[in-house]
């Protein structure tokens, strides 16, 4: 129920009731008083939160700022730059966000604040000033009347006149100052509905205006928010590409670190320890010193690995001659003695180990120099650039453009490898090879017949681009703008030999056909970048440095693939001049983001791998010769080569194969992937890798079981989750392992035990242990 309203006609009367309902009134100003005084109170509060808020924002976006990203190699792809500006967008964002809030909290005092103190002073505060007033007057009535009822009848008339009269003008004057506190009183009451509401509200504007503007820089943000995102997702897919290669550098140098060092301009290099002369004797300081043949000349740097800083200038002197301390001769081990042309006296010095002592006495004796040559990771294959060579790649091409152009998975999904190799063994007979372009029967799956092509041109002596070239490549791919990279590698494929030049068109014209499909196939400029950039740019050394450069690789193919008309066939202009190479790129930096095709955008989770040539042209080579011998030989022994033969290109999508008449067309919602080839799907963890495998790069889901297993029961082990769809099938879970597996009747599924029960497996979820 609401406060019942003061009549002015009850003034008069001064009932009960009327003070009763006056006196509720009353205190309902007092309890608005209250609230009113305890809202202001934690409405600065409120402004002085915001303030710090703004403040800790503030400092946020400011260390945002400041930071910035090192990438590792010395230039950085599209995707890495846009990370690295992330931050200071970020902080962009932040501080236009948190000027709103400043504005916010500015008028919020003025709107707020301001308002309500002034409703509680002047409109409350006048309504306590007539209380005061009303009570007086009323004091004063009630005394007045009391005292003339009490004078006597006695007196005279004129004195009870006056007296009446005196009374009537009180009791007026109460009655004017009750029918104002009564006006009062009802016209705060009144007043707080809006005066008290409306300051309120006006904050609330304020408020939802600064929440809009957010609304607004979200809206605004969107656009970098969704090329960050690609760029993120991209660079996630390069680093779980290059983490397993690198992984498995380090594997080696852990095994054999002497096969894997890198080529140096040094012909020795390493710490020794030299033997100083002190006031108080000798004493032995560790130096790293380098020799250089040509020059016979020795630098010595003192360093401390402990410390990790220098101890002392360089030194640097010309050698004369270098002898073996013996061992009687001085307490220490593994010393010998250097002169010096530059240098009066003998320098003694400590190699690490009597091997180290040995490599530095054959640098300094003038011999051969035993350098950690980079030598080329595969063994001299029996692939040329000659007829046969272009035959081959011709008979390839011929049959993906005619069969298998739209086959999704183009040249990412390989063959079985001892299909692969079968099919090598007869496309490099001197005799089949002389035949026409067309002969590749339709026996031979697409699949087959694209992983013959990327391994033949890795079984090439050296990689199509040549190792020459290699650096030079990559540096235009990481020149600013798309236009100084395109003339760059224009101007780079005319250096190459004719033969390679050729050879590298006849590839680009056929890949760009392939991405001219890519709406089948989902087979696009970048993903073919992944497939092909470590195939015909390799690096001659196996480094962090060269992983890390895969990216870049991956660029200058999608560069080719997309300007190999003008590449090919136009002659390259001249080199462009610093001037106008530094207007070039300020062209381009003042024009709009590059787009997809400028970019090395991967649109599916993709694992690249450096291929590890040596050990399969061993076997490719053994099996020619096998084949040479014995045709039927090649099938006998191809089980003992699929480990060695894995193909290093790995799927767009693990897809569970289709049972015919028993399941439906595509895999359930539970298996790993779908076959819709979802885009940047985000990969938890990196793909397992094999133990069996000759490659370093992780097991693809194609390559774990082989159509010709020689053993009929064996353990195998689940690489992913799957849910069976029919009675029939097993379900289980990443890691589980089988027993009894072995070739089931229904194509592309095995057979084998899970905790007692028999079922069916598909052959791409698993490996054998």
């Amino acid at each position: 129920m609401g406060l019942p309203a003061l009549e002015f006609s009850d003034c008069c009367l001064d009932s009960p009731h009327f003070r009763e309902t006056l006196k509720s009134h009353e205190a309902e100003l007092d309890k608005t008083n209250k609230f009113i005084k305890e809202l202001i109170k934690d409405g600065k509060s409120l402004i002085s939160a915001l303030k710090n808020l703004s403040s800790a924002k503030r400092k946020f976006a400011d260390s945002l700022n400041e930071f910035k990203f090192q990438c590792i190699g010395d230039a950085e792809t599209d995707d890495e730059m846009c990370i690295a500006r992330s931050l200071q967008e970020f902080a962009t964002v932040l501080r236009n966000l948190e000027d709103e809030r400043i504005r916010m909290i500015e008028n919020a005092s003025e709107v707020l604040i301001t308002p309500l103190e002034k409703f509680r002073k002047e409109q409350i505060g006048a309504a306590k000033e007539a209380k005061k007033k009303y009570d007086k007057e009323t004091e004063k009535y009630c005394g007045i009347l009391e005292k003339h009822l009490n004078l006597s009848s006695k007196k005279k008339e004129s004195q009870l006149q006056e007296a009446d009269s005196q009374v009537d003008l009180v009791r007026q004057h109460f009655y004017e100052v009750s029918l104002e506190y009564v006006f009062k009183v009802q016209e705060v009451q009144e007043r707080k509905m809006f005066e008290f509401v409306e300051p309120l509200l006006a904050f609330l504007q304020g408020l939802f205006t600064f929440y809009h503007h957010g609304y607004e820089l979200a809206k605004d943000f969107g656009d970098f928010k969704t090329q960050l995102t690609i760029s993120i997702q991209n660079t996630r897919n390069r680093f779980e590409g290059t983490r397993s290669e690198v992984e498995s550098l380090m594997k080696k140098m852990k095994e054999n670190p002497l096969e894997h060092k890198t080529i140096s301009p040094y012909t020795m290099e390493g710490y020794l320890y030299v033997q100083e002369k002190r006031h108080f004797g000798t004493s032995w300081v560790k130096h790293y010193c380098t020799y250089q043949r040509d020059s016979k000349q020795i630098t010595m740097v003192p360093f401390d690995q402990k410390s990790g800083g220098k101890g002392g200038e360089d030194e640097s002197v010309t050698l004369k001659s270098c002898t073996r301390r013996k061992t009687d001769s001085i307490e220490k081990r593994f010393c010998f003695d250097v002169e010096a042309v530059d240098r009066p006296g003998v320098i003694t010095m400590q190699a690490l180990s009597e091997e180290d002592r040995r490599l530095w006495m054959e640098a300094m004796d003038g011999r051969e120099p035993v350098y950690n040559s980079n030598k080329d990771s595969q063994s001299e294959g029996t692939a040329q650039l000659d007829s046969i060579g272009f035959s081959i790649i011709r008979k390839c091409i011929h049959a993906v453009e005619t069969r298998g152009i739209n086959e999704q998975g183009l040249y990412r999904i390989v063959g079985v490898n001892s299909r692969v190799q079968k099919l090598l063994s007869v496309l490099m007979d001197p005799k089949t090879a002389s035949e026409t372009e067309t002969d590749i029967c339709a026996e031979w799956e697409i699949k087959t017949i694209t992983s013959a092509l990327k391994t033949y041109l890795r079984m090439l002596p050296g990689p199509l681009m040549m190792y020459q070239f290699q650096r030079s490549f990559i540096k235009a791919a990481k020149l600013e703008n798309q236009e100084s990279r395109v003339s760059e590698i224009h101007s780079l494929v005319h250096r190459l030999p004719e033969k390679n030049r050729q050879m590298l068109q006849l590839l680009m014209n056929h890949l760009a056909n392939v991405a001219n499909n890519h709406k089948q196939n989902l087979m696009t400029v970048a993903n073919l970048g992944v497939v092909f950039g470590p195939t015909l740019l390799r690096p001659q050394e196996e480094t962090v440095a060269a992983i890390m450069d895969i990216k870049f690789q991956n660029i200058v193919i999608e560069i080719l693939i997309e300007n190999h008309e003008k590449i090919f066939n136009t002659v390259p202009d001249m080199p462009l001049t610093n001037a106008q190479l530094h207007l070039s790129q300020k062209k381009s930096s003042d024009s709009k983001p590059p787009s997809c095709s400028e970019r090395p955008l991967t649109l599916f989770h993709t694992i690249q791998s450096t291929e590890k040539q040596e050990q399969r042209n061993s076997i490719i080579n053994s099996s020619l010769e096998s084949v040479s011998s014995n045709p039927n030989s090649i099938l006998n022994s191809s089980s003992s080569l699929q480990p060695n033969m894995n193909s290093s290109d790995p799927d767009l999508a693990v897809v569970k194969p289709t049972r015919p008449n028993s399941l439906p067309p595509n895999p359930s919602p539970t298996s790993p992937l779908s076959p819709s080839w979802p885009m940047f799907s985000a990969p938890s963890s990196p793909m397992p890798t094999s133990s069996t495998s000759s490659d370093s790069s992780p097991v693809r889901p194609e390559e774990a079981v082989h159509e010709d297993s020689s053993t009929p029961f064996r353990k195998a082990k689940a690489l992913y989750a799957c849910k069976a769809e029919h009675d029939s099938e097993l379900s289980f879970t990443a890691g589980t392992v089988f027993d009894n597996v072995h070739p089931s009747q229904e194509p592309g599924w095995l057979e084998g035990t899970l905790n007692g029960k028999t079922g069916l497996i598909p052959e791409n979820y698993v490996e054998f242990l």
